[in-house]
């Protein structure tokens, strides 16, 4: 089958690779429709994780099984599911608990796994043609027959769930101003969320144009941080008060204001100051343990200068991780189905797969209004 595979930092090529099969009775194998390019693909890409070349990425997947394994009950081939990006056991204490992202069982010696991502265990990606879904009845989200509201379903995988994932990290409840620092996919879907939850009033920071139109397109406040301390402008409108509660969308490739340099603490530092004492912070932005790239020693080694002085004296609450996406993907599924959610509003192209490598780069570069590209394996 066809399929993204990694060369090396800032290079992706199509190329053949083997068709998955049947592993476990509890195995699917679906026939993707649509997959995603995430921003945490990027670090992938741009050579900032420890990836090695021949990892097939995808994590964000959709599509129609063709097989299943004699141990599946709930599913059936013809069946239309997308799979959370998180790939769990359901079993184990976390899965059980609720808390998929970070299953004991599928990734022996670490708390989590993923469809192709580096550490994440031995699943690939599937920015492919086919992918196998281990755990099927667990792992699978049976959607609507057909392809109506593709674009939606599809970010069910990650970016919708992590949005609102970062909201409950932060314990947003109506009638709360909100802080999302970073405008990008993920970003957008924070804000979108807040919203969703009955937020009174809700900041996007971002110095693109293009996501700062969006962030105003879906109510939001655009807050360019080109323009003037984020910081600043945000308590000019809340009152000299701050917000109640703040969401970091950005990660640890953070970008030092009025400067083309890395700051990896600088979103965690602002929010620190956005948000009024007693508030909380949400934190789904990605942190990794080891960065190569990192802008100085401590960096590299995922230690950061964060202002835990200030975060004490104001009483802050702060929630961390990746998404739990069972947690919350059929609650989302069903304000898509009733029309109360519309989250393509994110999607900037849709493409075939031989596109991907163009795409990833024109994504990497922020070029022609490149904000998510969901890739058709078979069109």
């Amino acid at each position: 089958m066809r399929a993204v595979v990694y060369k090396g930092p800032f290079e992706v090529a199509i190329e053949q690779v083997e068709d998955p099969r049947i592993q476990h009775p509890n195995d699917v194998i679906v026939r993707v429709t649509s997959t995603a390019i995430c921003g945490s693909d990027l670090h992938m890409y741009e050579g900032r994780t420890a990836a090695e070349p021949g990892i097939v990425f995808g994590h964000e997947n959709l599509g129609v099984i063709e097989e299943t394994g004699e141990g599946v009950t709930s599913l059936s081939r013809g069946d239309r599911v997308v799979m959370p990006f998180n790939v769990a056991c359901g079993f184990c204490k976390n899965c059980t608990a609720g808390f998929t992202g970070f299953c004991l069982t599928v990734n022996p010696g670490f708390a989590g796994g993923a469809y192709g991502y580096v550490a994440m265990g031995p699943y690939t990606g599937g920015q492919a043609e086919y992918v196998r879904v281990p755990y099927a009845d667990f792992n699978c989200l049976k959607l609507p027959e057909g392809t109506e509201k593709e674009t939606d379903f599809v970010l069910l995988a990650d970016i919708f769930p992590t949005g609102y994932h970062g909201n409950e990290l932060a314990d947003v409840r109506p009638g709360d101003s909100v802080a999302v620092y970073g405008g990008g996919p993920v970003g957008l879907m924070a804000a979108y969320s807040a919203m969703v939850r009955g937020a009174s009033k809700v900041f996007v920071v971002d110095r693109v144009t293009e996501r700062l139109q969006k962030a105003q397109e879906i109510g939001a406040i655009p807050v360019n941080f080109t323009e003037g301390n984020p910081v600043e402008q945000i308590k000019e409108q809340t009152a000299g008060e701050g917000t109640d509660k703040g969401i970091d969308a950005v990660g640890y490739q953070a970008m030092a204001r009025g400067e083309e340099r890395e700051e990896p603490a600088t979103v965690l530092n602002s929010l620190v100051e956005t948000v009024r004492p007693t508030g909380a912070l949400g934190i789904p932005g990605l942190y990794v343990p080891r960065d190569p790239g990192g802008p100085d020693d401590h960096a590299k080694q995922g230690m950061l200068m964060v202002s835990v002085g200030r975060l004490f004296e104001k009483g802050l609450r702060l929630g961390t991780g990746q998404c739990n996406v069972k947690r919350y993907n059929r609650h989302l599924r069903d304000l898509i189905i009733e029309g109360r959610a519309q989250p393509s509003f994110v999607v900037s192209h849709e493409l075939p797969l031989d596109q991907a490598p163009s795409a990833y780069e024109k994504f990497d570069k922020r070029v022609e209004g490149y904000t998510k590209v969901v890739l058709h394996p078979h069109a």
